[in-house]
């Protein structure tokens, strides 16, 4: 695990997870996952990649994580993998780059795009969408579309072992080849957990994500305004209200990216709070109900910016 687990975030953490669940009567226990990373003084990360990617690694921080370990189905979250894979292609000239892709590259984060979230998936991994195919060429197209997933494998982060990376987004749903790669109980959708998502986060904000010029640029895309007369007036692109954003004060800065259907609901983000420990929080919830709120992840955020507000 990149994080330690410490008594003192343990008992703060359990207290904020039955805060949530008093709060909400429509939040089971089984519905919801969080991992909380702490960036105690030194702080290690958004450095601008000041640290090798040995030292920082070696720097372990504090963590709490409740169902930190479950596999579930992360929505929009996936696009932040897609993000890290298409900048280590860039890196190691496996591809090019051109205006189009990096508008693509923006439009996934900024706006949650999924068409543009579906030319990445297309250059990462040389296939296309369309009909259904013959066994033979299928199952090349399959190997092909594994690529990411052999990729993050290769990192050897232990929270990347029960992960699932190789679908694309959806609003209808997929067709042809691409449901019939789904599986016929949709057994290979997407899967994440919110401790891999924290440990990618973690890399990102610490500069050691590819690289440090890249893990910027990464932050560049993911980074959220909470000025209010700032946030898209397309409620299905903001990414604030309604998420950890939306219980922060102006002073705040976060860099986040959020996913939703309608059966899931969820919000990975690194925080800033002027003279306060920053952090980093990582909430998935479940259930039709829960999807439909814009209160729960709030609340959470709320709750754990106070439990920092008050560490000296």
């Amino acid at each position: 695990m990149f994080f330690k687990h410490d008594e003192q975030l343990e008992q703060l953490g359990n207290g904020i997870l039955e805060a949530t669940l008093a709060q909400f009567s429509t939040l089971a226990r089984n519905q919801i996952a969080l991992t909380w990373i702490i960036y105690d003084p030194p702080v290690p990360v958004n450095t601008g990649g000041a640290l090798t990617p040995n030292a920082f690694w070696n720097h372990q921080v504090r963590g709490f994580n409740y169902r930190g370990g479950e596999r579930i189905y992360p929505a929009s979250v996936i696009k932040l993998f897609y993000l890290l894979a298409v900048h280590e292609w860039q890196q190691k000239d496996m591809v090019g780059t051109s205006a189009e892709l990096e508008r693509a590259m923006r439009d996934m984060i900024i706006d949650s795009s999924n068409d543009a979230t579906s030319l990445i998936v297309d250059v990462l991994t040389g296939t296309t969408s369309g009909p259904e195919l013959p066994r033979g060429p299928f199952e090349t197209w399959k190997q092909q579309r594994n690529i990411v997933n052999r990729y993050l494998q290769s990192l050897g982060w232990e929270e990347l072992d029960a992960v699932n990376v190789c679908q694309k987004t959806w609003g209808d749903g997929p067709y042809g080849r691409e449901r019939a790669f789904y599986g016929e109980l949709l057994e290979n959708r997407n899967m994440l957990t919110t401790n891999a998502i924290a440990r990618l986060l973690h890399a990102i904000v610490g500069g050691v994500a590819v690289s440090a010029t890249r893990s910027q640029e990464m932050m560049d895309v993911m980074k959220r305004s909470l000025n209010p007369e700032e946030l898209p007036k397309d409620a299905e692109e903001d990414q604030v209200t309604g998420f950890l954003g939306g219980s922060l004060p102006q002073a705040a800065k976060i860099w986040s990216k959020a996913g939703w259907t309608s059966s899931v609901l969820h919000d990975a983000a690194y925080i800033e709070i002027p003279d306060k420990r920053p952090y980093l929080l990582v909430v998935f919830t479940e259930g039709k109900a829960n999807a439909q709120s814009r209160e729960i992840l709030p609340f959470v955020s709320g709750q754990f910016m106070e439990v920092v507000s008050g560490m000296d």
